[in-house]
């Protein structure tokens, strides 16, 4: 499996951290990505592979004499022989790195390389890391008043979905998993619409017959979040290679974490995408817990990360709190992805610091401590708010209109989206079959009698 090496080209804004290169030039830093770093720099639209039976046969055994090496055709493929007997290693002494540009006080680690961002786009991303924060504190509070059914939050990992999503383009397809309601957002999704679907009235997409949190938008190519884990991963390797046979400029992108990961599915859609080099991203939110199960419960391998490798694919980890890493990170796998027609595996690193959703009490199984350790010290906003702050693009007076503005927002969508009326009785039934089949018209039938026997029963504020 090889490595990438990666370098932005002259048209884009290079970051150089402790050099008095003006921004636009090009500089010698290594980039690592699964644990090897570049020596040398490409241009950003470049990337390279190296064999890893010449390059990484130390990770997983040492080397063999090369007098006794000899290839061999068998019908899986041209391999080297040797006389010794050798198990591959279960796992390598030293973990795979991670991809890493701001520390935890917002400054740019000396030697790091990324691409530069704009004033109004850092300004963007971090107004939408706090839209995100206080939308997600509201709705969990109306939700503990009666007023929504279920909830969950995206607390502690708004920076991975707020830096993916910029670096995305709406021709992608995204595949999200149930936590990135903030790359809807960016791509232009109301928070009127959040509302309307939260509480599952005539307004939402789905015609409330989705769970809460599970928004889609054709027009923005979100497709809708299913409920079963994992079933988007597959269906992700087949948009892209849908996206790959129309010869689309254009990737698809899906959302998981690492729970999902012990599903099969996930083991077949990276299979599959390997092998017919179909250009999807796959994005894992790495944070440790897969509800209560931790990650040391679920797998002996180095992570995510490590299991593109098994199958073929480039893969990176990034800090995923860090906006800046995971920004450049998931902007560099797009354009791989389309340029060369294949897949990459970003595993980012982060942690749930709210319970897992309403129905969930995770300091049953995690200390409180460790929560506030990584709530506070680790926040990938604070970090971000530092780093424009100290670039003179953020202000306390900011902090504070944004914050109360987003609040109005949000309160002002729950209480249009409450009095809306639900969808009608019908809407049950249809938009499946362009023809209603006779199961389900005698279904039909079958409850619209029940209501009528004990309307008392059933809600008011649902049209017949």
């Amino acid at each position: 499996m090889g490595f990438l090496k990666i370098l932005f080209s002259n048209s884009k804004l290079i970051h150089r951290i402790a050099s008095k290169q003006s921004l636009g030039q090009f500089h010698r830093s290594p980039v690592s990505l699964l644990g090897f770093s570049s020596t040398r720099l490409l241009s950003f639209h470049q990337f390279e592979s190296t064999n890893i039976l010449k390059e990484q046969s130390s990770l997983f055994a040492e080397n063999y004499d090369d007098d006794y090496f000899q290839d061999m055709d068998f019908p899986g493929g041209k391999v080297p022989i040797t006389p010794q007997m050798k198990f591959i290693s279960e796992s390598s002494e030293k973990r795979l790195p991670c991809y890493r540009v701001l520390d935890d006080d917002g400054y740019p680690i000396p030697g790091s390389i990324f691409e530069e961002v704009s004033k109004e786009l850092a300004v963007k991303m971090y107004s939408s890391m706090v839209t995100l924060q206080t939308m997600d504190t509201i709705f969990y509070e109306a939700q503990r008043q009666g007023r929504l059914s279920f909830y969950l939050t995206t607390a502690g990992e708004e920076a991975i979905n707020i830096a993916s999503a910029a670096a995305l383009t709406l021709d992608d397809f995204v595949l999200p998993q149930y936590r990135e309601v903030g790359v809807i957002l960016w791509r232009g999704y109301p928070l009127q619409q959040v509302a309307n679907q939260l509480f599952g009235n005539k307004f939402d997409y789905g015609k409330g017959r989705q769970m809460p949190c599970h928004h889609g938008s054709n027009e923005l190519n979100y497709l809708t979040v299913s409920s079963p884990i994992a079933t988007q991963i597959p269906q992700a390797a087949g948009v892209a290679y849908s996206l790959k046979m129309d010869k689309k400029e254009a990737c698809a992108v899906t959302f998981l974490g690492d729970g999902s990961t012990s599903e099969g599915d996930f083991h077949a859609a990276l299979n599959f995408a390997a092998v017919l080099d179909a250009p999807v991203v796959f994005i894992c939110r790495n944070n440790g817990w897969a509800i209560s199960t931790p990650i040391n419960e679920q797998f002996r391998s180095d992570g995510i990360a490590s299991k593109g490798i098994a199958y073929g694919i480039r893969s990176i980890r990034v800090d995923g709190n860090d906006s800046l890493a995971t920004y450049s990170a998931v902007r560099a796998a797009r354009e791989m992805a389309i340029k060369e027609q294949k897949p990459i595996l970003v595993e980012a690193m982060s942690y749930r610091v709210a319970h897992h959703s309403t129905s969930d009490d995770s300091t049953k199984y995690r200390p409180v401590e460790e929560i506030e350790h990584w709530k506070t010290a680790k926040s990938p906003i604070s970090r971000f708010r530092k780093y424009i702050q100290r670039n003179g693009w953020w202000n306390d007076e900011n902090e504070s209109e944004l914050r109360g503005d987003i609040r109005k927002q949000v309160l002002q969508a729950i209480q249009v989206a409450e009095k809306v009326e639900k969808p009608s009785l019908t809407d049950l039934f249809t938009d499946v079959y362009d023809k209603l089949p006779l199961n389900l018209q005698d279904q039909e039938k079958l409850l619209r009698d029940a209501v009528k026997r004990s309307p008392k029963e059933y809600p008011s504020d649902v049209p017949i």
